[in-house]
């Protein structure tokens, strides 16, 4: 008797683990906007990482924060790399040229916290006197737009941020910021919020991420194009920077410049 009704109480715990399984494989949404592997062989091309590469209505969102273009795909990958140090500062092959440079940036649909971090990054930037000056303004028309929106979690994905790098000499004209409360939290700091924004813009003038060599450095994944033609910086260190403005993956704490950032941004714009 015991040995049936053990042997129910497993068939039954089968059933109801089969059923389960089933459940969790119905729920499981098939990969949405799959990215062909043309699209992944210019990524790589341009020398960025492959790796969780999200196809968006603009076009594909590379290392968790940066929006290539079609059309920037479609370019011809090349220039220099600029070096800070064994793993450290890069920049793309597009700067923002007709220096000097006045920047012109606007808010849109962000609360208050985001606005104070917004200027707070603008103050920074302008702190080091390069020929790019960041102008705030409520009015008139923008070089640059922080505009927010709010996106809860999307399957377990939390979206924090994005901006893209220059075309045709001019910054990338966007950096889109999440301000619900699962990416930032309720009540988000605002040094938090201005480094943030620090990195956001880097991008947007043509700032490569800091372990762009090496991703593993402050978030895992693997090296990408470590063929690739960079210019150490004298006087800068030739060992890993924790502390730069432009790493991939955050630690959670407030960044602002290192020297080493400054020396890499002196060296392109001022």
């Amino acid at each position: 008797m015991k040995k049936q009704m053990l042997a129910v109480i497993t068939c039954l715990a089968a059933g109801i683990m089969i059923s389960s399984c089933d459940k969790s494989d119905k729920q499981q949404d098939p990969q949405p906007n799959p990215v062909s592997d043309e699209v992944l062989a210019q990524i790589k091309a341009h020398g960025f990482s492959t790796d969780n590469v999200r196809k968006t209505k603009d076009g594909y969102l590379v290392e968790g924060d940066i929006l290539l273009t079609p059309d920037q795909l479609n370019e011809k990958p090349g220039g220099i790399t600029l070096r800070v140090g064994q793993v450290e500062q890069y920049r793309s092959s597009s700067l923002v040229t007709g220096l000097p440079r006045a920047i012109i940036v606007k808010v849109v649909g962000l609360p208050s916290a985001y606005i104070a971090g917004v200027d707070t990054a603008l103050m920074r930037y302008n702190r080091l006197n390069l020929r790019l000056h960041f102008q705030l303004v409520v009015s008139g028309t923008p070089t640059l737009t922080i505009q927010g929106y709010n996106q809860a979690p999307v399957n377990g994905y939390v979206s924090y941020g994005s901006s893209g790098l220059p075309t045709g000499g001019n910054p990338f004209p966007t950096v889109q910021l999440n301000y619900n409360a699962a990416a930032y939290g309720p009540t988000p700091n605002v040094l938090y919020i201005a480094s943030e924004i620090q990195h956001y813009i880097g991008h947007c003038i043509g700032m490569h991420h800091t372990d762009f060599m090496d991703r593993s450095f402050s978030c895992g994944g693997t090296p990408v194009r470590e063929d690739v033609n960079a210019i150490w910086i004298p006087g800068t260190p030739m060992g890993p920077d924790p502390n730069s403005w432009m790493l991939a993956c955050s630690n959670g704490i407030a960044r602002n410049f290192n020297a080493n950032d400054i020396i890499a941004l002196n060296a392109l714009y001022h």
